[in-house]
């Protein structure tokens, strides 16, 4: 088998590996995020401002993971890019 093939193809599966490992992320830190939601909604003993900061908190989360996804997917972009060059 070529080897740019075979690198080729173990790119493709690690970067649908990612994808679907963030997808299970995300999947999870919403249900997380609905089930803070409704506990916050029902606890009256809980003040504004603790409120807020989790809602900063779980917002600081969501931007982090759409962070990284963005930096990992662009460096997969490079190496994808790299392995064209070499061709």
């Amino acid at each position: 088998m070529d080897q740019s093939i075979f690198i080729k193809q173990f790119i493709d599966f690690n970067k649908t590996t990612f994808n679907n490992m963030l997808n299970a992320m995300d999947l999870f830190q919403q249900q997380s995020e609905g089930m803070t939601a409704s506990l916050l909604d029902q606890a009256a003993w809980v003040p504004d401002e603790g409120k807020k900061a989790i809602t900063d908190w779980i917002n600081s989360v969501k931007k982090g993971r759409e962070d990284f996804k963005k930096i990992v997917d662009d460096n997969f972009g490079k190496v994808e890019d790299f392995l064209k060059g070499s061709d």
